[in-house]
C-alpha cells in the first residue's frame, strides 16, 4: 500500500512528534539530547485587558523570543522592555545562558531589541519573506 502524504493540523501530529522527536534529535546531533522544550506566555495587562504579550520557547538552556506584541496605542511606555525583562527572569530560572530573537534586518524591531541589550549575531540573507533577517542575542549569565 503506498504512503499518502497529506497536509494536517499541527494537533494531528503532536503525538507523533512527542514519541519520535527524541530519537530524531539524537540522529540529528549525533548524541543523546535531553531537550525538555517548553513554551511560555507572558502578558502585560491593564486591568483585564491584555495590552502586550510574548511567547518564549525554552530548550537546551536557550531561550528564544518567538513573538512580542504591544498594542500600538500602548507603545513607547516601556511595556515591551518590561515583557522582555520578565522573559529574561523566566529564562534565568531555567538556567538559560542566552536569549535569541529573529527580526527583519535594520528594522525598528532590531533597534528596539538593541536598546534592550540584544546584539546582532548574524544576518540571514533573504531568509523570511525574501527579507534579510537579523539574529539577535542577549547573554544572561
Amino acid at each position: 500500500m503506498p504512503v499518502e502524504i497529506a497536509r494536517v493540523l499541527p494537533a494531528d501530529v503532536a503525538a507523533f512528534f512527542k514519541t519520535g522527536e527524541r530519537e530524531a534529535l539524537k540522529t540529528l546531533y549525533d548524541f543523546n539530547v535531553v531537550w525538555h522544550e517548553q513554551t511560555h506566555a507572558i502578558a502585560a495587562k491593564d486591568r483585564e485587558r491584555v495590552v502586550g504579550a510574548a511567547r518564549v520557547r525554552i530548550a537546551a538552556s536557550l531561550a528564544h523570543i518567538e513573538a512580542v506584541v504591544v498594542l500600538p496605542e500602548e507603545r513607547r511606555r516601556g511595556i515591551g522592555r518590561r515583557i522582555l525583562d520578565n522573559a529574561a527572569e523566566l529564562a534565568n530560572y531555567y538556567n538559560c545562558h542566552k536569549m535569541s530573537v529573529l527580526v527583519p534586518h535594520e528594522s525598528a524591531a532590531q533597534r528596539f531589541f538593541e536598546r534592550c541589550d540584544y546584539h546582532q549575531e548574524a544576518v540571514l540573507p533573504q531568509h523570511t519573506f525574501k527579507l534579510d533577517i537579523a539574529v539577535l542575542r542577549k547573554f544572561l549569565l
